[in-house]
């Protein structure tokens, strides 16, 4: 393997890292049409087709079970084909594109509905935030399926290789139950929205602190060289002047992609002048513990997938994979006057 393809593939682990946070940072802060809007576009033009979007992807955590679900853009909820069939213990690979190996074994027929049969045999195609796509089921299946394999258990008509399957229903049975009656009453009362409001809470006080911090250095000097070699500007190296688009930059590569309402928190603690500058830098704000490892995660990220490509257009394209887009772009070519430069007020 040369240098270049090692590079690159340290580049694809980064990205695949970095991907689940910055992502689902990223798609928070649009409403659901127009994530849904963008997943459409970028999957009819990959694939040449209309599929489902998925607007909102997740894990539901059940045990010691994670089954990838979905919400899709007409409101369907899916959970993952191969998750669900890894949690109850059976290979992740359908032996079919129809996924029988679910439930078709002969002795589960007496137990198997029209309605599961149906969900089945017709699984949902959809396509993910991240530009790939995964293939589900509607949600309502998955106590379905449990209830087949605890129903044939106690009519003691289950092989010996099916209980383990029948154990795993039994543990998400009992989780779905618990994780029901949660959301029921969250929602009866409208203690989601408190729940959200906590979980906001939460981020907020891991990451942002409201005292200002002395000012460090933390975006090292190839940073900005990679950015303005990949703009085609000048870089003058020792000077703290940057161009006026270089912040928008700083913004869009770093700050945006932690998490959700950790921006917006940073630039109300450190609101512009009426002259339009900053007083502070945003990373003064951040904690020490969660704050400051990751925007210096982020920064290496980017400068990496800055410095393996060969031009703008390239390191749009291996961001995006990195960091899934959840907005319109900024602009790829920028003309900006060298006379009009000023320190760039985020970084």
């Amino acid at each position: 393997m040369s240098d270049d393809e090692k590079v690159s593939e340290s580049a694809r682990a980064l990205s695949q890292r970095g991907a689940a946070a910055g992502g689902r940072a990223r798609a928070k802060r649009l409403p659901a049409e127009a994530r849904s809007e963008i997943a459409r576009r970028a999957a009819a033009a990959r694939w040449g087709q209309q599929i489902a979007v998925a607007t909102h992807v997740g894990k539901l955590q059940i045990g010691d079970q994670e089954i990838d679900c979905a919400v899709l853009e007409d409101g369907t909820r899916v959970i993952n084909q191969a998750t669900l069939l890894s949690a109850l213990g059976r290979d992740r690979r359908a032996k079919t594109d129809k996924g029988e190996t679910v439930l078709f074994a002969g002795n589960l027929q007496p137990y198997i509905s029209p309605d599961i049969m149906r969900s089945i045999a017709d699984p949902i195609t959809y396509a993910m935030p991240t530009g790939g796509r995964a293939l589900g089921y509607r949600a309502e299946l998955l106590p379905q399926v449990c209830e087949v394999y605890l129903q044939a258990r106690a009519d003691e008509r289950l092989f010996a290789s099916q209980a383990r399957a029948a154990h795993a229903a039994e543990i998400l049975v009992r989780g779905l139950a618990r994780l029901g009656i949660v959301a029921l009453i969250d929602e009866a009362t409208g203690y989601q929205e408190v729940r959200a409001r906590d979980e906001l809470q939460r981020i907020l006080e891991a990451y942002v602190q409201a005292e200002l911090r002395p000012w460090m250095k933390r975006f090292p000097d190839e940073f900005f060289k990679e950015i303005y070699r990949l703009q085609g500007w000048e870089y003058k190296p020792g000077t703290s002047k940057r161009t006026p688009y270089v912040g928008h930059l700083v913004n869009k590569y770093v700050y945006d992609q932690l998490p959700p309402g950790v921006h917006e928190e940073l630039a109300r603690l450190n609101p512009r002048t009426e002259q339009g500058y900053r007083q502070h830098k945003h990373h003064q704000f951040l904690t020490v513990d969660t704050g400051h490892p990751h925007l210096d995660k982020q920064i290496t990220t980017v400068t990496m997938l800055m410095r393996i490509s060969r031009d703008k257009q390239e390191f749009e394209e291996l961001f995006e994979r990195a960091f899934p887009p959840a907005q319109q772009r900024l602009p790829l070519i920028v003309e900006v006057p060298p006379e009009e430069e000023r320190e760039a007020e985020e970084a």
